[in-house]
């Protein structure tokens, strides 16, 4: 997904920021999982991730329901827990409705 890119609003984005410990310890795999299993959940667009510190992932989806069916996702959940117990010293998750957006000249209206 090029990082500008722009989707139909509304839609919803959760934006996971993170504080990770030392050490690889399979991060990067599992990472890499989770972004393979999320892309075939109904309702995901795109998802964009910046890690160097302070860790940013934001992906984005169609709906509400969409988002609390990726969070219960048996793999997904296995990923959460391992996450708090050896990848994360710290985490936050925001979760936010989209309402308009735009890049490069382009912009999404809202529906009607």
């Amino acid at each position: 997904m090029h990082p500008a890119a722009i989707f139909k609003a509304p839609y919803y984005a959760v934006i996971f920021t993170s504080l990770r410990t030392e050490g690889d310890d399979g991060y990067a795999a599992m990472a890499d999982e989770m972004e393979r299993l999320g892309r075939r959940q109904p309702g995901f667009l795109g998802i964009e991730s910046a890690r160097s510190g302070l860790g940013i992932t934001v992906s984005y989806w169609s709906s509400l329901d969409d988002i609390h069916a990726w969070k219960a996702d048996l793999d997904h959940l296995a990923a959460q827990q391992q996450g708090r117990e050896k990848w994360y010293s710290s985490y936050t998750v925001r979760v936010a409705k989209v309402e308009y957006n735009y890049a490069s000249g382009v912009q999404s209206q809202p529906s009607a």
